[in-house]
């Protein structure tokens, strides 16, 4: 499967004899998780068993999901005969007459009298496997949802990995300038000194002493070893199918770190070349692990 990304888009829509129905699934980016469900009111039992099956499905991300009901059935019409036999006498004292006809209907049309009911979430609970339905297609959002997700962590893993590769490359590159720098840094050094050194008042031994504490402040050969590392663990975490942004964001900061050293032990121009160049990678790599699941 591989890793997910955090974003996407999914919708689902059913009908049965009792109305039609539509679920929408969004989501994007998030530190952790968080579900939200818009439902219509009284489906408690739906509400619960959707957000279940969305934090199973998903670590991180904020995922909303909405539903969307339309009941199909005729209205049920009911006349309030208590108001209407108020206002009727009222009527036949007022106009001497009994309230026929066009009075009638004026009198009907009055708010109150007239009620039509429209059929409510109460009516879809007593529905046998109305619910169930909801749940199901529900859950088939989800689902969808995760897939979607699933093609933008496809996209994710190619980038991250051709980053890796890159990575992997100016970390070579730096550990063959490394290995010349001890020498370049011996010859300037011994240059410098020679320069200022014009009566040979340091000696050999001296001389040997401070080349060989400079080599000392200027060998990066530990951070080399950990970037190796890093990057190989980067790979490993970004062929894996478990929820592995945290830790692509927290191994970006690592390999940032042993780059920033590498830059500041650095006596060479290929060198801190190699180190700001592998600095960009990194930041263009701590980016998309942003939108790692």
């Amino acid at each position: 499967m591989g890793i997910s990304g955090m974003t996407g888009f999914a919708r689902e829509s059913g009908e049965a004899e009792w109305g039609s129905w539509a679920w929408e699934a969004r989501s994007v980016n998030g530190r952790g998780l968080d579900v939200r469900v818009n439902l219509p009111s009284g489906l408690d039992a739906v509400d619960q068993a959707v957000r279940k099956a969305a934090s199973e499905g998903f670590a991180r991300g904020s995922v909303k999901l909405g539903l969307r009901i339309e009941l199909s059935g005729a209205e049920s019409v009911s006349v309030n005969q208590s108001v209407l036999s108020t206002l009727m006498s009222a009527y036949e004292q007022a106009a001497g007459a009994l309230a026929t006809g066009p009075a009638l209907a004026t009198l009907m049309g009055i708010k109150g009298v007239v009620e039509a009911e429209t059929l409510s979430m109460r009516y879809l609970v007593e529905v046998e496997g109305a619910l169930d339905a909801l749940i199901a297609a529900g859950k088939q959002v989800i689902s969808a949802l995760r897939a979607n997700r699933g093609q933008e962590g496809d996209e994710l893993q190619t980038v991250l990995s051709g980053q890796l590769d890159g990575m992997a490359k100016h970390t070579a590159d730096a550990q063959n300038f490394a290995a010349a720098q001890k020498t370049a840094l011996a010859d300037k050094y011994r240059a410098r000194i020679a320069e200022f050194d014009t009566d040979g008042a340091v000696t050999e031994e001296r001389l040997a002493t401070e080349i060989a504490v400079l080599a000392a402040k200027a060998d990066v050969t530990e951070e080399l070893d950990r970037l190796s590392a890093h990057i190989s663990r980067g790979q490993s975490l970004v062929e894996s199918d478990d929820a592995v942004g945290r830790d692509l964001g927290f191994l970006a900061q690592e390999l940032n770190r042993e780059a920033n050293t590498l830059c500041s032990k650095s006596a060479s121009l290929d060198l801190t070349n190699a180190g700001l160049a592998l600095k960009s990678l990194i930041d263009q790599f701590k980016e998309q692990a942003a939108n790692v699941e």
